[in-house]
């Protein structure tokens, strides 16, 4: 009679557990700032009996067996969480190994008397536990993913601010790359402003873009289109040497938008458009 891999992990269960988390809690990358230690050994008895008590002979031969699907979900929560969290794959793929080198160290207890039955319980779980390595790191990987576009959302309504530099007159500083993406941003942030403030000036200042292509000056070519259509003026400022020569060079018209070299140019423009005129007032003492 063979023996029965599944329910002698499951009689061993206790020592599994506190293997697991003796080779967790001496690994040099735990992280105790992201999780405390009572949380970790909470979560990973969860995660093991959740795993033992699915599993016996016949899906151990199955790794993508339904009957894991409690197991895969469990998993993928506690990477998502992972990666949401700040671990690295190389945490969250420890908690994994650990846990495999845990299960293996038991076999070898206690099958050691029998080398076939032991190589055969050892492969069967190796693919396993491979095999829910490779859950948690896609699912990792995903969540990263998510964590990532969420930032560069973010980072994209930070970095595209609309002032009001005077009655009627907005200011957009725009820094670093300008793609499709961002540019949508960028329209939205100003069609939006221009509504609520009743502005009929827009000063799209590119001081800060690394470089101009065909691309990035189709992009602002279409933001000007649309603030005209909101029935306000734009104008682009910023426009150093080397992207004036970069924009002949790619043969890009911009004879029908205004365009300065400086945010300041731009402004004394603006203010001729909307006829206010501004000027330094000297100060004079009064005599005795």
């Amino acid at each position: 009679m063979g023996i029965d891999t599944a329910k002698l992990l499951q009689k061993k269960q206790k020592r599994i557990l506190e293997n697991w988390m003796t080779s967790q809690l001496s690994n040099i990358s735990l992280r105790e700032d992201l999780m405390s230690n009572d949380d970790l050994r909470e979560q990973s008895a969860e995660f093991l009996d959740t795993l033992l008590k699915v599993l016996n002979e016949k899906n151990l031969s199955n790794v993508e067996s339904s009957e894991f699907e409690p197991v895969h979900e469990l998993l993928a929560g506690i990477s998502l969480s992972r990666a949401k969290q700040g671990f690295t794959p190389a945490e969250t793929g420890v908690y994994i190994f650990s846990l495999k080198e845990a299960l293996l160290a038991s076999l070898q207890a206690d099958i050691k008397d029998d080398p076939f039955a032991l190589v055969d319980a050892v492969i069967k779980i190796s693919k396993l536990m491979d095999y829910l390595c490779v859950i948690a790191f896609e699912t990792f990987i995903k969540g990263r993913e998510e964590v990532i576009l969420r930032q560069t959302d973010e980072i994209a309504e930070i970095s595209t601010p609309v002032i009001r530099v005077w009655d009627g007159i907005l200011a957009l500083p725009i820094i670093g790359t300008l793609d499709s993406s961002r540019t949508q941003v960028v329209m939205e942030n100003l069609l939006q402003e221009i509504v609520i403030s009743g502005s009929t000036i827009a000063i799209l200042d590119i001081s800060g873009v690394a470089a101009v292509d065909s691309l990035v000056a189709q992009h602002l070519i279409k933001t000007v289109a649309a603030t005209r259509l909101m029935g306000a003026e734009c104008i682009i400022s910023g426009i150093r040497p080397e992207i004036a020569q970069t924009v002949v060079h790619l043969g890009i018209d911009l004879s029908n938008i205004v365009t300065k070299a400086t945010l300041a140019s731009a402004l004394k423009h603006a203010f001729g458009m909307l006829k206010l005129n501004v000027k330094k007032i000297e100060n004079v003492k009064s005599g005795l």
